[in-house]
Formats: structure tokens, C-alpha cells, sequence
């Protein structure tokens, strides 16, 4: 699966915000896209990664 830049950037976010730190604003448009592609979820606390998204960030991390 190949991610835009602002999804990329928007997902290693959410990663960074799921481990407890701090993050910028995430952008709207590309955590949509994201939420589609299963990578994402919004809820009472804002968007979150899913399960999904780990896995694709670590796939993302290895081809790096």
C-alpha cells in the first residue's frame, strides 16, 4: 500500500500520539483517508491509529 506524504506524515502522528507524546495537528483530509483505508478511527478523543496502521507503519518503516 503506498501512502501520500500527508497520510505518512499524518500516520507516524497518530503513532507518536498512541505511545503518549505530544504531536502537531493532524490533517483532516489525509486522517480521512486513512480512516478509508482502515489505517485510522475517529472517536470521542480525536483520531486514533488502529491495529492496521501499526502494521502498516512498521511494513512502511522496514522498506525504508
Amino acid at each position: 500500500m503506498t501512502l501520500s506524504p500527508g497520510q505518512l506524515v499524518a500516520l507516524k502522528n497518530l503513532a507518536r500520539k498512541k505511545a503518549g507524546e505530544a504531536v502537531d495537528w493532524i490533517n483532516i483530509a489525509d486522517a480521512r483517508g486513512l480512516t478509508d483505508l482502515g489505517l485510522a478511527e475517529r472517536n470521542g478523543g480525536g483520531w486514533v491509529i488502529t491495529t492496521d496502521g501499526l502494521a502498516a507503519l512498521a511494513n512502511q518503516n522496514a522498506s525504508e
